[in-house]
């Protein structure tokens, strides 16, 4: 642990962004597969509204810099291409 007050508050809050992190990258993850489930039925309302809501959920993430823009498209373009698969 480290002696410095500042050095102290700064182990906390990476403590804190690392979690909160974690949570969002765990929600887009859940946004993916409940897609990807979606993609089975013939709800398609529903899941283009799944869709939407992953999209809606990597972008955000990538605007506060929980993920790389190059990642986010990445997993914006295989969900598509795994639900398209699926609908074959």
């Amino acid at each position: 642990m480290a002696n410095i007050k500042s050095a102290k508050k700064r182990v906390l809050i990476a403590e804190e962004n690392r979690q909160r992190n974690t949570a969002f990258k765990t929600s887009i993850k859940t946004a993916l597969k409940k897609a990807l489930a979606l993609a089975e039925g013939d709800d398609k309302e529903a899941l283009n509204a799944a869709i939407s809501k992953a999209y809606q959920l990597c972008d955000k993430a990538v605007s506060k810099g929980i993920l790389h823009k190059n990642t986010a498209a990445r997993k914006k373009s295989r969900l598509v291409l795994a639900i398209k698969k699926l609908a074959k």
